[in-house]
């Protein structure tokens, strides 16, 4: 796996446990966006050497300012990996880009979560109190997005009712200690960055996603739908040996917190946040259920940017031969 610190400006369901992976039929290269603070499994699963003789490389191309990003970078071929909230994902595709659902990439549950913080004096109590607020969230159109969205719709106010401010993750701490904003969001894969700011006390909170969504995938993995037929093998490898990283993470948990701070350090990050690394909070096994999307998706027909039965999370999903999505 290399690195070029340069900065880009842009605005699965298979049995795991192969000690050693088979070969690809060809050599693949496959591009990506780091995330700050955070390694993503498929960077786990090279540095830990599973990709080693598989005829894959991980080639690190800079940072995504959040999932939606991401996306971009992989429908314009700048990347062949992306990764975003299951929300984002479903909005690209029906923005009109053939993704497919890798593997999920973090999880939400009692282990890992993404929480909503106030300062230890505000009156802000509870989900009713966050209208009208501002709330400091990574990215717009992604996972903190939709949760916000999803609380207030589940108290019965206007999904729109919270005022969201994008704040890039090292700065969610200061924003929220100096009053720039009344609630900052620490996002299920920001749990780096939110222990730092826990440590430093102050800070309560208010609700997290589980509240609101229950165990459930946070985000995917994606990859482009004619890449995987170019490179079913290689496709196959990726995932199986990115999904067999998830539970390394959860099984070697110390193990992992090493690996992350050598990864942040070589990057030129903060390393000393990798003690906070809580893991993925994703199934054993790293495989989806078919409500890690459909939730999604039925959240979108609600909204009327979906036309029911438009999109089916088997038709998104990963499967060997990444059949056409119905649309």
């Amino acid at each position: 796996m290399t690195f070029h610190p340069r900065h880009l400006l842009l605005p699965a369901v298979i049995a795991l446990g192969l000690a050693t992976p088979a070969a690809a039929t060809d050599t693949v290269k496959l591009r990506y966006l780091a995330s700050q603070g955070g390694l993503a499994a498929h960077e786990l699963a090279a540095e830990l050497g599973y990709f080693d003789g598989t005829g894959i490389t991980l080639e690190n191309v800079g940072y995504a300012q959040g999932g939606p990003a991401s996306l971009i970078a992989l429908a314009s071929g700048d990347v062949e990996i992306g990764s975003a909230a299951t929300s984002a994902v479903l909005n690209s595709i029906i923005g009109g880009n053939d993704f497919v659902a890798a593997y999920p990439s973090n999880g939400i549950n009692d282990e890992v979560q993404s929480t909503f913080y106030v300062l230890e004096d505000s009156p802000i109590k509870g989900i009713k109190d966050i209208a009208g607020k501002s709330i400091a969230v990574n990215t717009l159109g992604a996972h903190l997005d939709y949760t916000i969205r999803e609380a207030l719709h589940s108290v019965d106010l206007p999904t729109d009712a919270a005022n969201q401010i994008v704040v890039p993750g090292p700065q969610l701490e200061q924003v929220l200690r100096s009053k720039q904003v009344d609630i900052a969001a620490f996002g299920y894969w920001q749990t780096t960055f939110e222990g730092a700011a826990l440590k430093n006390g102050g800070l309560r909170a208010i609700f997290d996603d589980t509240d609101v969504l229950g165990d459930i995938a946070g985000g995917f993995v994606v990859l482009r739908r004619d890449f995987i037929r170019q490179h079913p093998e290689a496709s196959k490898i990726f995932v199986e040996q990115s999904a067999r990283a998830l539970d390394y993470a959860r099984e070697h948990p110390e193990e992992t917190k090493k690996i992350l701070a050598k990864a942040l350090s070589e990057r030129g990050e903060n390393a000393d946040i990798a003690q906070y690394f809580r893991g993925y909070g994703v199934r054993a096994g790293g495989l989806p259920v078919e409500r890690d999307i459909q939730f999604w998706i039925d959240v979108l027909v609600r909204e009327g940017k979906l036309k029911q039965g438009q999109l089916a999370a088997k038709d998104i999903l990963f499967t060997a031969d990444a059949k056409p999505a119905s649309n």
